[in-house]
This record gives C-alpha cells, sequence and structure tokens, in this order.
C-alpha cells in the first residue's frame, strides 16, 4: 500500500536471513510475458491486469478472499508478502498462496512488501534484500511462470535520494534474479512511493529494461494523490506509449491523504490503451486509510463506495476482465473491423476535430487508436479514445498532417488502419501568427513545472514575442527561465530574453518555469502577440 508522500510507517523487525541457492544462467522468458508493450500468456494471447491488492502478510487468516476477489470479477490478485521487516511469510505459505491463486483462477502478482520506503522509512529494505528473500522462495516458485508473477520490492525508495539509485539499484535486482535462474515475468515499481513524482522511473525505465536478458519486465506505477487530474494522468502513460515500453498502474485509490486522484480517468484510460490495473486494497487497511477498503470486514458481500466502484463502475473490473486462457478464458484471435469514414472538422491553426464510424468486433471493442503522421513519413500513436471522436491538440499553424485510426478489443487485437484524412492548420492567430502552447513537464504536491512553445506561424521572422498566461486556479509562477516576467500573480505577462525573441518563419522558441498550486492545477490559457 502506498503512503502519504511524507507519512511514516511503523518500527520494523530485522531482516531474518535467507537461503543463498547456487546461481545459473538465465535461458529465454516463459509463461507469462512482455511482448512490446504488452503482457501477454505462454501462448502470445494478450493478458490485462485487472484486479485489487490483499494484504495477506498481516491477514494469512483470510484466505477465503481469493474467492471473493474473483466472484467480483477480477483475473489477477496482487498478494502483499514479506521476508521479515513483517512476520515473514514462509516457502510453505507461498505455496498455499499459489495454490489459492490457481484454485480462484487468479493470475498472482506476488510482492515483497519489506522495501516500501527504503531511505525515508527506517526499517526498510533494500532491493537486494527482497531478491535474496525470493531466492529463499525458488523451489516454490519455479514451473509456475505461467501462474505467478513477481513484485519485486513494493514502493522501493521513499523520496529521498539513495546510493545505489532506483535506476542501479532496479537493475542489479533483475540481473540477480536472472543469475539465479528465474524466468519469471517481474514488475518493478516505481520510487517515490511509487507514484514517480520526480519521473525517475519514466526516464531510466528503457535502461533497466535493457538490463534484464530477458526484456521481460513490465513497469509499475502507482497512482494516488500526484495523479488528480486527467493532463498528469495522460501525461505519464504517454510516455510509456511513445518509449514503447510495457507500463501497468500496480496500485490506485479512489482517494487518498495525499490529494484525491482522479480514478475514472484511470480507468478509463487504462481500458483504452490496453493497460492493466489492481487497485489498492481488498481489505484492512489502518492507519487513517480505512476509505481504501473494498469489502468491509473481509466480507465480499459488503463492497464499499470504492468496491463499488472498483468491481461495478464504468470500465470497472466486472466489465473489462478477461480471464487468463491458463485457465480455460477465451483465446480471442480475431481482430476489430477497420473504422470507417475518418474525417476531419474545426481545424484551427493549434487542433483539428476527428471522427469516424464505430468498429465491430466478436468479443467487443475496448477502445481506438489515433495515429499521426506528416505530409510525409510514418504513422506513429499519439492518443487514445474510447469513443468514436478525438480532438487532435497541440498542432503547429500551417502545417499539413495526416490521420488514421485503429480499433483495439480487450485481448489486445488491433484492426487493420482506417482510410487516411489530411488537414491543413491555419497561420494561426494574434500578432500574425503567434501561437502559444503549454504543457506541464511534472508535478508533485503543491508543486510542478511547465512549460510554453511559442511558435511563428508567419511568414517573416520575430524580432521579439509576449505570452499572456492566466491561471484560474490561484497557480503562481515561482521561477522562469529563457523567458521574464514583472508580475507576480496571475495573469502574467511574459516576454522573450534577448537571445530568443527572433523565431525564424514557422520556427519555435520555448520557455519554462516552476509553479505552485494548492487544490487544482488546470492547464492556464493563453495568448501570444508578436513584433514587428
Amino acid at each position: 500500500m502506498t503512503r502519504p508522500i511524507t507519512t511514516s510507517l511503523i518500527v520494523l523487525l530485522a531482516l531474518v536471513g535467507a537461503i543463498l541457492l547456487i546461481p545459473r544462467p538465465a535461458s529465454a522468458a516463459t509463461g507469462l510475458r512482455v511482448s512490446g508493450t504488452r503482457v501477454v500468456e505462454a501462448n502470445g494471447s494478450a493478458f490485462v491486469m485487472r484486479g485489487t491488492s490483499h494484504a495477506h502478510t498481516w491477514y494469512p487468516n483470510e484466505t477465503g478472499s481469493f474467492a471473493g476477489i474473483k466472484a467480483h470479477g477480477a483475473n489477477t490478485v496482487r498478494v502483499v508478502l514479506s521476508g521479515g521487516r513483517w512476520t515473514a511469510n514462509s516457502a510453505a505459505d507461498v505455496a498455499d498462496v499459489i495454490s489459492l491463486c490457481k484454485q480462484n483462477r487468479l493470475i498472482c502478482v506476488l510482492e515483497d512488501h519489506d522495501t516500501t520506503g527504503y531511505g525515508e522509512q527506517s526499517g526498510a529494505y533494500t532491493l537486494d534484500q527482497a531478491v535474496t528473500y525470493w531466492i529463499g522462495l525458488r523451489s516454490v516458485l519455479t514451473g509456475q511462470e505461467n501462474h505467478v508473477i513477481i513484485n519485486l520490492g513494493n514502493e522501493p525508495i521513499g523520496n529521498n535520494a539513495v546510493t545505489p539509485g532506483w535506476a542501479q539499484a532496479t537493475s542489479a535486482a533483475i540481473t540477480r534474479m536472472r543469475d539465479a535462474g528465474f524466468q519469471h515475468l517481474l514488475m518493478v515499481d516505481a520510487p517515490a512511493w511509487g507514484q514517480d513524482w520526480k519521473g525517475e522511473m519514466r526516464d531510466n525505465a528503457a535502461t533497466v529494461l535493457n538490463a534484464d536478458p530477458q526484456k521481460n519486465t513490465v513497469f509499475s506505477v502507482h497512482m494516488y494523490g500526484v495523479y488528480d487530474t486527467a493532463a498528469e494522468i495522460n501525461a505519464y502513460l504517454d510516455a510509456f506509449r511513445t518509449a514503447g515500453l510495457p507500463l501497468v498502474i500496480g496500485e490506485f485509490g479512489n482517494m487518498h491523504s495525499d490529494g484525491d486522484p482522479d480514478e475514472d480517468t484511470i480507468m478509463a484510460q487504462a481500458q483504452a490503451r490496453g493497460i492493466g490495473y489492481l487497485g489498492w486494497s481488498w481489505s484492512g487497511n489502518g492507519g487513517g486509510v480505512e476509505y481504501l477498503d473494498q469489502v468491509t470486514a473481509f466480507d465480499a458481500t459488503r463492497l464499499t463506495a470504492w468496491g463499488e466502484r472498483l468491481f461495478n463502475g464504468a470500465n470497472g473490473i466486472q466489465a473489462t476482465a478477461r480471464e487468463a486462457t491458463i485457465y480455460g478464458g477465451s483465446t480471442d484471435t480475431s481482430p476489430p473491423t477497420a473504422p470507417a469514414g475518418l474525417a476531419a472538422s474545426g481545424v484551427t491553426s493549434a487542433q483539428a476535430g476527428l471522427s469516424w464510424s464505430a468498429s465491430t468486433d466478436n468479443v467487443g471493442v475496448t477502445g481506438y487508436d489515433v495515429l499521426r503522421a506528416g505530409a510525409t513519413g510514418s504513422f506513429a500513436v499519439v492518443g487514445t479514445s474510447a469513443t468514436t471522436s478525438f480532438t487532435a491538440t497541440g498542432l503547429s499553424p500551417s502545417t499539413t498532417y495526416r490521420f488514421q485510426v485503429r480499433a483495439r478489443d480487450a485481448a489486445g487485437n488491433t484492426s487493420a488502419v482506417s482510410n487516411t484524412v489530411t488537414v491543413a492548420t491555419t497561420g494561426g492567430s494574434g500578432g500574425g501568427g503567434c501561437t502559444a502552447t503549454y504543457s506541464q513537464v511534472g508535478s508533485w504536491q503543491g508543486g510542478f513545472q511547465g512549460q510554453v512553445a511559442v511558435a511563428n506561424g508567419g511568414s517573416t521572422p520575430t524580432t521579439g514575442w509576449t505570452v499572456t498566461l492566466t491561471f484560474a486556479d490561484g497557480q503562481k509562477i515561482t521561477q522562469i527561465w529563457n523567458a521574464r516576467t514583472g508580475q507576480t500573480a496571475s495573469p502574467y505577462t511574459i516576454a522573450n530574453e534577448s537571445h530568443n525573441g527572433a523565431i525564424a518563419a514557422g520556427g519555435t522558441a520555448t520557455f519554462g518555469f516552476l509553479g505552485s498550486w494548492n487544490g487544482t492545477n488546470a492547464a492556464p490559457a493563453l495568448s501570444c502577440s508578436r513584433t514587428p
């Protein structure tokens, strides 16, 4: 379970010894594995995790939870274990957990909770210590590659910097697991209490994946108060999609003491993108976060408001989970039909509206990928939609773009692409073709980093430019670079520096800033003017 970014956990027990086994060379991945951005089963069928976490290490007698979780439609359960920070879960106990998962036709994500908040929380274990625990369990894990995913360590680093850092420690842990002979799909959590608000996992995920000789690692982000807007959620998911890296939302809730996560967007975007999600948690929460219980007192018949939302709400588990084929779930290899009638409307200097006719599928269409290219060159996915429309934003003035759309089903099958529509954006507005586009680079509790691109859509160079930036929610700029402003509150009038006032026709200049926020952090309104 995640904790608020500055909240203390509890005093911990000492690490128990684990038996070290002689390592053997790793071979090709078997069972559940990564394929591009997806998780697939041994037979190649896409597997999208839909489930919750169960705090087994603290409630070892609540074995009926596995049947209850399955009864509410889940295909996956993430099981909390400990190697000694709390009462250690023995090999025999873990074998029983795996048996319960298999009896209830659930994929079993086993996670070591000992690492939670390392570097910030006294008593937390290192990832290297977690690997020692996993090696001690190898006898009961070997042969379960079709049924078990190993989540190396929960929220393995807090907010404080540690040595080695997340990328190095995670890479070393993966290498040691493979050297010990593990063939399983590995799941690795982000630092910063799992929320990765500094972007450390996002920026280093490719390096970590390359450290795995089997390339069989999926990345897990925990979405709580840091992810309280659709913009923040989409930006993070977009980064992994653009990089072609596999991602799951390994924890999230409908509220939290560090902020109010946007669970509706989390679930909708996970479904539209074919990304797994695991809610936190079935029951037994304490320390002020009891509202995260999905059922009351481990009673599967007593769903809480959060449990009702997660299991039965829009884009919830009952509607979207597909049982793993290893348990007899449907093997769907039929792609949807291609979307038809793609058309554009409402084209401006910075955006274009797209619409198309719905695709059909033998099971059901779950979403659409929107692909974009320039006047020439290859197409790339730039967005997703759960409906038959999409607004393409962030376009440059006086530029030609081509768009296509393809459909996706719950098994990860994608259709052929639609017809191609070509649009030409207008020359821009304000000051003869000056446009300004805002993007949020990162956000954390109380602070954020923004960037503005100033584009010259005119036919002659600028000698200077001015951007008016207006926040609606009381945000304040605390530091700015590559531009200057004399205001201390919104609206801000921001002018170029001497070195970036000249923008060639069709060119762009950028400036960045740090800001503070409290409550809501919506994007600002922008206007732009230029000289001459």
